[in-house]
Order: C-alpha cells, then sequence, then structure tokens
C-alpha cells in the first residue's frame, strides 16, 4: 500500500506532521502567558517578549538554515532544530525567573529555524512541479493548521489539569516524535528526483547573483514588507487574545476554543488559497487576502465582545490565517525558481518573524502602560489595509528568467 503512495505525498505527509507538531505547540504559547506571569508574579511584557524572541530568532536564522539545507540537505538541519525546540521548551518548564524564559524562548526560536516553514516548505517546493506547486506547499502548510487546531486544546487540558510547568514539560516530550518524521523528506528514493526538478527549473545563477536580483527586486522587497504584517497579525492574536478574553471577563474555555478555531478553519484556508495561487495571480489573492483582514478585525472589534462574536471572529480569521504562507512562498518560486527557495523564503520569513516579534512584545508593553489592547487592535487594521496596498503592485512572474524588476 505504502509502495502506491507518490513520493511526493509522502513529502507532504510528514511535513505536514512536522509542521504540526512544531507549529502547533509554538501557537499554544499564548495560552501560557496569564498563568505563567501570574505565577512568576511578573508583568505580561516578560513572557511576550520571550514569545516575541522566540519569533524574531526563528526569522533571524530561517536564511540561514534555509541556506544550509538548500547546500546540504535537510536531514541534519531538522534534527538539530528538533532538538533544540525540545529542549527551549523544556527549560520553559523549570523556568522560576524571566530571564529563563527569555533563555528558553531564544533556543525555541532557534530549534524553529531548522523545522519550520522556511525548510519544510522549501523541500516539498523543490520536489513539486510547477504547476502543482501551490496546491503542494498549500496541503503542506495545513499541517500547522491541524497543528494549530489539536495543539491547543491538548495545551490547554494539560494546563488545567497538570499546570503549567508540567504542561511544557509533556510538549517537550512530544516534540521529539518529529525525528523520524525528518526522515519521510530526506530518503534516498526520491533524492533524486528531487535534483532532477530542481535542474529541470535551475536557470543558472551564482548565489551571490540571485540575491543581488532579489535585493533589487521592488517585487521582492514589497513580498518581504507585507509578511512583516502578516506575522504582525498571527503573534499578536496567538500571543494576546487568550489574555484579551480573560480581561473581557469571557469563561475560561473561550481562549481554547477560539484559537482551535482559528486552526479548524485555517486547514479549508490554505488549501483554498494554494489552489487560488495555482488558478490566479497570487499577488492579487494577497491583495484580497489582507483586505479582508482588516475588515474582519474591524468587525470585531466595533462590535460587543461576547463569546459568540469571538468565535465568529476567529473562525473568520482562521479562514485568511496561514493561506499567505503557500502564496508568499509560492511567488518566491517563481521569482527565483525553487533552487535557492528555502534560503529566499527564508529572507521573507524572517519579515514575517520581526513583525511577531513587535506585535508579541509590543502588545505586552502597551498593556502594561495603557490596561488595554485598544492601540494594538486598530493599528491591526490599519497595517491590514497597508498590507493589501503593498502586494497590489507585485507581478506574478518570474524576475530572473526575465529580469523584471
Amino acid at each position: 500500500m505504502i509502495d502506491r503512495i507518490s513520493p511526493l505525498t509522502i513529502k507532504i505527509i510528514c511535513g505536514g506532521l512536522i509542521l504540526a507538531i512544531a507549529v502547533g505547540i509554538r501557537q499554544s504559547f499564548g495560552l501560557f502567558l496569564d498563568p505563567v506571569s501570574s505565577t512568576l508574579q511578573i508583568g505580561r511584557e516578560t513572557f511576550a517578549l520571550s514569545i516575541g524572541l522566540t519569533n524574531l530568532l526563528w526569522g533571524a536564522l530561517a536564511p540561514f538554515t534555509g541556506a544550509l539545507s538548500d547546500k546540504f540537505g535537510l536531514k541534519k538541519v531538522a534534527i538539530f532544530g528538533t532538538i533544540l525546540y525540545s529542549l527551549g521548551i523544556y527549560i520553559f518548564s523549570n523556568s522560576s525567573h524571566g530571564y529563563e524564559l527569555i533563555v528558553g524562548g531564544l533556543i525555541v526560536g532557534a530549534g524553529l529555524s531548522g523545522i519550520g516553514f522556511t525548510v519544510i516548505l522549501g523541500a516539498v517546493g523543490k520536489f513539486a512541479p510547477p504547476e502543482k506547486r501551490g496546491t503542494a506547499l498549500g496541503l503542506t502548510t495545513m499541517g500547522g493548521s491541524i497543528g494549530m487546531f489539536l495543539g491547543i486544546p491538548v495545551s490547554g487540558t494539560l494546563i488545567a489539569s497538570a499546570g503549567w510547568s508540567s504542561s511544557f514539560f509533556w510538549l517537550a516530550i512530544i516534540s521529539l516524535v518529529m525525528l523520524p518524521l525528518v526522515y519521510g523528506l530526506v530518503d534516498s528514493k526520491t533524492s533524486n528526483d528531487k535534483k532532477t526538478k530542481v535542474d529541470s527549473e535551475d536557470k543558472g545563477e551564482t548565489l551571490k547573483e540571485v540575491l543581488n536580483h532579489a535585493f533589487n527586486s521592488k517585487h521582492f522587497v514589497l513580498l518581504v514588507c507585507g509578511f512583516f504584517i502578516c506575522g504582525f497579525h498571527v503573534n499578536f492574536i496567538v500571543s494576546h487574545l487568550p489574555a484579551f478574553i480573560s480581561d473581557m471577563s469571557l469563561p475560561g474555555n473561550v481562549a481554547t476554543t477560539a484559537l482551535a478555531l482559528v486552526g479548524f478553519a485555517n486547514i479549508f484556508g490554505v488549501a483554498i488559497a494554494g489552489r487560488l495561487g495555482d488558478k490566479y495571480s497570487k499577488s492579487d489573492v494577497l491583495v484580497v487576502l489582507y483586505s479582508l483582514r482588516a475588515i474582519v478585525f474591524t468587525i470585531y472589534i466595533l462590535t460587543p465582545i461576547t463569546a459568540s462574536s469571538t468565535m465568529i471572529f476567529t473562525f473568520t480569521l482562521g479562514l485568511l490565517w496561514l493561506g499567505t504562507v503557500p502564496l508568499t512562498s509560492g511567488l518566491v518560486a517563481t521569482f527565483f525558481g525553487p533552487k535557492y527557495m528555502s534560503m529566499l523564503y527564508g529572507i521573507v520569513f524572517f519579515g514575517h518573524q520581526l513583525g511577531g516579534f513587535f506585535s508579541s512584545w509590543l502588545g505586552g508593553k502597551i498593556y502594561d502602560l495603557t490596561g488595554n489592547y485598544d492601540t494594538m487592535w486598530w493599528f491591526s487594521v490599519f497595517l491590514g489595509v497597508f498590507a493589501a496596498l503593498l502586494h497590489y503592485p507585485i507581478k506574478d512572474k518570474a524576475i530572473i528568467l526575465f529580469g523584471s524588476r
């Protein structure tokens, strides 16, 4: 039966499962913000900063781990990343001071750079043929959504039954399941096929030439700036929505259910986005997606905050959540081909994580200063509109092949 499964399908399944575990656990960190801050008697800014630094280091190292994966292969990068990821979460479980949370966050971020979207989507993107690449990347990205849908309730249940410290310990153990899944992405049977796929689209440019084209292309620069806003949006929600819901005096299970709904809706959202990216201009789809995000944010904050309105908000936002990932990574492959995709997408992804750092940290800082998140909500609306404008002039065509700027 397994022999009948195509090599591309195996890669999508294994890559999706890795993202499900890595992203699912990471997306649940917001549930720990209130209990960790209360138990250690520190403000929300400290653990929010730790989450922000996780995003920042994840993004800062992504171009380098992507380049290592492009040059030497995925195996060592992903295995080392998994070990670091588990170690960082274990440090969380034993934290009794704010600086330990910071150290743990940095190590988790370093680990994620080796097992996150950059490396995993790069492996799948290299292997998938151009006409199926958007769908393949969308299906793989779906793993992160499934992980969020399943991982957040698991984390919420663990926190309620065992406390935040023991919960982190068990999440560290669960993360080690990613180790055997790495081999599904690097088996020798598919490595030669992968090389053939990449070589068939290789435009002959050296790494230096590709980087020169990238940083001199307005389309690539706009893509980086737009992905910064995506990171700002999603990390503000996963880091601070649970605390915001608690501030609104809603029942305790609303936060867990709301974030799980984001993951559930995004299972469909990423698949739809990948398909639309194969059929229409990826940049046009991104314009629509960011515009809809701004509308969804606006409606939520202008209506009374209730359990029902929160569920509607998170489900709708979930449809627009990680749909940016297959579209943005697909544009990188369209611009430059798949040969250096992991590294180039890593550069774009750094913009995403830089946005995530600022929203995670700034949300905590603004809350500690003002006692509410009003400024963050309206700033998110503004950034959604701005992101739509940034993506409008991007052209969905090869940059190096046609020399467009």
